[in-house]
């Protein structure tokens, strides 16, 4: 990969392992929450692990329009207009227990968080993948731009062993 600015974006998301979850109400009212993501390399795809006692999950289930930023955390005195930072909008996929790309999702989780395996036997809990549909990367002070999801799949397909 020869690109700097996707390099940036490679590591913002090997490093971050939580995310802002942008979705719509039953009134069609904006909710934002905070999820912990995943990086699915045999499907190219971001996947979170929700319940259903979440407002988040329900709406997803029932809009799978959504959006999902991913930001370097503040430390210290961090000048925040330098932040890296990713935006992705995105149809949510719900996976189905027992299919391939739940296994690969569990998986990719399981790697990421270790200590939440428990929680893939709550049947409240679901995988969702995060099929990219626009991609809005700043990887710092005018350093902005528009991504088409082919080369962010790409770069997500390489992501097999980089999830800290």
């Amino acid at each position: 990969m020869d690109d700097p600015l996707l390099l940036s974006l490679q590591r913002l998301l090997r490093s971050e392992r939580t995310a802002s979850l942008g979705t719509l109400s039953n009134q069609g009212l904006p909710v934002v929450s905070r999820v912990p993501f995943a990086i699915c390399p045999e499907q190219a795809n971001i996947i979170i692990h929700i319940s259903e006692m979440a407002a988040h999950t329900r709406y997803l289930m029932q809009r799978p329009d959504a959006s999902l930023m991913v930001s370097q955390s503040e430390h210290g005195q961090d000048a925040v207009h330098d932040l890296p930072r990713v935006t992705f909008q995105v149809l949510a996929r719900q996976l189905e227990r027992g299919q391939a790309d739940f296994d690969q999702a569990r998986k990719a989780y399981i790697r990421r968080f270790p200590d939440m395996e428990f929680l893939c036997h709550f049947t409240d809990f679901h995988f969702f993948a995060l099929d990219l549909v626009r991609v809005r990367h700043i990887a710092g002070f005018a350093a902005a731009r528009t991504l088409k999801p082919e080369p962010v799949r790409a770069l997500l397909a390489e992501s097999s062993t980089g999830q800290d």
